[in-house]
């Protein structure tokens, strides 16, 4: 592949529903146990680190069941609000 070339990404769709509510557990997870959600949940996103979420509730092996790159693709198509 030349340098002038596009690389594509492709992510496989999972249930919307089953990831936000994942979502939503880590988030009162974390605020339960006193963390910034939005921080830890991004430097998750970012690093792959599992450890910047609590396993308070189950809640590092629930993030875990969604890909972070799914969790991308998400978050910014609800900021540029596409459905």
């Amino acid at each position: 592949m030349s340098i002038d070339e596009t690389m594509c990404f492709n992510v496989e769709k999972e249930d919307n529903n089953k990831s936000k509510e994942i979502l939503k557990k880590v988030y009162e997870a974390l605020a339960e146990k006193g963390y910034n959600p939005i921080n830890q949940i991004v430097g998750y996103i970012l690093s792959g680190d599992p450890t910047y979420i609590t396993s308070y509730k189950d809640a590092r092996n629930l993030i875990r069941q969604i890909e972070r790159d799914e969790l991308l693709e998400k978050m910014v198509k609800n900021y540029i609000e596409i459905k």
